[in-house]
């Protein structure tokens, strides 16, 4: 060993045992923050599933690879970080020794050829993502960057790093070939080869540049080990985890289907007997989201995907995703000395510590400590009420998340304290609260108008009760039983069933709300109260069939969400499909065949309750391909993307007072098709498309419908003038 090596060994071992102290201690005090957590033991059943979905999501990039250029480029550049830290393993024999290589596979040519390979791919992957942080940066007058509010200095750091690791990694193979020291062929590492050409015949040139790169990596350890909050980094050991224990493995994309049920000590809150005094009702402390909470919070890589599309910051809202994640991680690693000092507030709001734990702790640990998680800029909040109550719960964050960070979960936990304890939401959702426990409807009708909307039909419209004969149960929902808009949705469904011969039947004045409003809003004692009479309700009418046969068609994907996802956590088993899917199927089997196409262009806002949280996206689109005369032209937000009308999160009853209104930027978006007919598929979007047609003055040119309209006007032509139900205007 010359001089040389002496002093690269010494170096390298130097610098690498104090990053291995800094990670070791970093990793530690990442778990102690997340098992700072509520238990949550919904979180590991059928390892199998989860096991096979994290490996799916990470080596697949199922996420990542929908954006495809990033996708690709990023799936290169991880497979570098995993492969190519084999390289990092091998510059600790080569600053050893300028002959040095791997035991065993380092004179592999497989390995020479893959890792060569890999190593070109890396670096024109991780050039690709500069040149696409470099475009988007913050402050570029031509877009509102996905970046805004990202910590780019750690960026541009992370992705240096890794341009400089690749370059040593043909740097160390280029010496080496200088020097007459490499065992591969030009044919399998033709750019080692090209860069041996161009250097000089160094003997320590291998030994040194070894070096480099081993100072580079642990600096990058080093860094991150001092900043553990740089998820941008972190990101790419904690996202294995994050994933696996996502909230349903089974589910593809975002899929959020249910709710998380409120949760106190690991359990499902039982109202019955629940006491705020001892349960806890939501969240109110940061210590009080679940360990995969903060996990969560931990992992996020701040690239700003959920940003990109949430309909709140891309309409002028406070609220982005992103930078509400990045304020709870920041927050929970802040309190983090405090809570890990024995510090907290029991659910009175009693200082859990003494004195004596406290004593030690620094004045901004204390402050952080007693700072409350809700409230304004005066309060000192963490996250300000505006941007809790922007959200319209579409999921458009969680679906583009290539983390698996499960953001409205939490946004409705912090609801539920809000609501429930604080008393402290917007004013107008509390009429709506209140219609909800007087009347069984959100806009406050009297129940035994329910069944006005079949006023008019040239069909009597059987009732539970009335008939048992029946194979679906229609769920015309609140607001399609009473608002005028929906009510010709709840016919024209009515009268293609009829028309197909499906024997159906109505609830009528047995139908209440299903709670969805109530329980998105965060208010989930008036979900469970309308929710077990629902349950109640439906299993009579079913009586003793069998789950299977229990069949419920709906017309809300709202109701459709809730009848055939949250219901079952209560006792009730259904099957349930949206009226789009049943329409579909009867369509395609010529139970009910168009015959008239509809001209003038057809375009489709995808509800989001329908298509993201329940991956039904093909059937409406089959419907209105059949129907339309020129096939349906897509907005260029559709399906998995499609931007939200704003009315879910109950935000159809809160007034939007803050940016631009959601639903105007949609309807400009579909205006910009020149489609004639916007279809939906939504009673809350027929109202939020309608009315931003209206304040565009452009309802004499653009007509806003349901799907079951499009469709019963092919079907049945001369039902384009079918009297309307009593109430209805226009």
């Amino acid at each position: 060993m010359g001089s040389v090596q002496i002093v690269t060994t010494a170096v390298a071992a130097a610098v690498t045992a104090v990053a291995v102290v800094l990670a070791v201690r970093a990793v530690l005090r990442m778990v102690s923050v997340i098992r700072a957590g509520q238990p949550d033991p919904t979180r590991t059943g059928n390892p199998a599933l989860r096991t096979r979905t994290m490996l799916t999501e990470t080596l697949g990039h199922t996420r990542m690879l929908r954006w495809s250029v990033v996708g690709a480029a990023h799936w290169f550049v991880m497979i570098a970080f995993i492969v190519l830290s084999l390289l990092v393993l091998e510059a600790y024999f080569e600053v050893v020794s300028p002959t040095g290589g791997l035991p065993v596979i380092g004179s592999w040519l497989v390995y020479g050829l893959a890792t060569e390979i890999i190593g070109v791919l890396g670096t024109a992957g991780i050039l690709v993502l500069i040149g696409i942080r470099l475009a988007n940066r913050p402050g570029n007058p031509n877009r509102r960057s996905r970046f805004t509010g990202s910590t780019m200095w750690q960026g541009y750091f992370v992705e240096a790093v890794v341009l400089a690791v690749l370059i040593c990694g043909f740097l160390i193979r280029g010496f080496k070939v200088a020097t007459d020291h490499f065992e591969f062929p030009a044919w399998a590492t033709p750019v080692s080869h090209a860069v041996g050409a161009v250097l000089p015949d160094w003997s320590a040139g291998t030994s040194v540049t070894a070096l480099v790169k081993i100072a580079i990596s642990m600096t990058w350890v080093i860094v991150i080990a001092l900043n553990v909050t740089m998820g941008v980094a972190w990101h790419r050991f904690a996202a294995f985890f994050n994933i696996y224990f996502k909230r349903d493995p089974g589910r593809t994309g975002s899929g959020l289907g249910a709710l998380r049920p409120m949760m106190s000590a690991g359990k499902p809150l039982d109202f019955e007997e629940a006491d705020p005094e001892s349960d806890q009702f939501g969240v109110a402390q940061v210590e009080q989201f679940t360990w995969k909470g903060l996990l969560d919070f931990s992992t996020c890589t701040e690239c700003g995907r959920c940003q990109s599309q949430c309909p709140a910051w891309n309409t002028g809202k406070p609220l982005s995703p992103k930078l509400l994640i990045l304020s709870l991680r920041d927050h929970a690693y802040a309190k983090a000395p405090y809570l890990l000092a024995g510090g907290g507030k029991d659910l009175t709001g009693e200082e859990k510590a003494t004195q004596a734990q406290l004593a030690h702790l620094d004045v901004l640990s204390l402050a952080e400590g007693n700072r409350p998680l809700i409230g304004g800029a005066e309060e000192g909040g963490v996250i300000d009420p505006d941007v809790l109550w922007s959200c319209t719960t579409c999921g458009a964050c969680v679906e583009q998340c290539p983390v698996d960070i499960e953001h409205v979960d939490h946004i409705v936990d912090m609801r539920r304290y809000q609501v429930l304890i604080e008393s402290s939401f917007p004013s107008e959702a509390g009429v709506m609260l209140r219609n909800l426990e007087n009347k069984g409807n959100p806009w406050g009708a009297p129940p035994n108008t329910r069944e006005d909307w079949t006023k008019g039909l040239d069909f009597e419209v059987p009732r539970v009760g009335e008939t048992e004969d029946f194979e679906y149960l229609f769920w015309v929902g609140c607001a399609g039983a009473f608002e005028d808009r929906a009510k010709k949705t709840t016919r024209a469904v009515a009268t293609l069933l009829h028309e197909a011969g499906v024997n159906f039947a109505i609830l009528g004045e047995g139908e209440t709300c299903t709670g969805d409003p109530a329980r998105r809003i965060g208010n989930e004692f008036v979900f469970q109260t309308l929710a077990q009479q629902n349950v109640e309700t439906l299993n009579e009418a079913f009586g003793d069939r069998e789950p299977a046969k229990r069949k419920i068609v709906a017309s809300c994907p709202h109701c459709f969400n809730t009848l055939g996802n949250e219901y079952g956590e209560l006792g009730g088993q259904f099957e349930v499909v949206h009226h789009t899917q049943l329409l579909a199927h009867l369509v395609a089997t010529g139970k009910l065949t168009p015959v008239t196409p509809i001209d003038g262009g057809i375009t489709y806002h995808d509800p989001c309750y329908l298509g993201r949280h329940n991956r039904v996206f093909t059937p409406p689109r089959e419907v209105l391909g059949a129907a339309a005369a020129d096939g349906l032209t897509e907005m260029p937000r559709n399906s998995e993307r499609s931007f939200c009308c704003g009315a879910g999160g109950a935000r159809m009853w809160m007034e939007e007072r803050i940016g631009k209104r959601i639903n105007v930027e949609r309807v400009e978006e579909a205006i910009s098709t020149g489609a004639k007919t916007i279809a939906v598929g939504c009673p809350f979007c027929t109202t939020m498309i309608s009315d931003g047609v209206n304040g565009k003055g452009v309802a004499d040119q653009v007509e806003v419908i349901d799907v079951a309209t499009v469709l019963l006007r092919s079907v049945k032509p001369t039902t384009q003038g079918q009297p309307e139900p009593a109430g209805t205007a226009g």
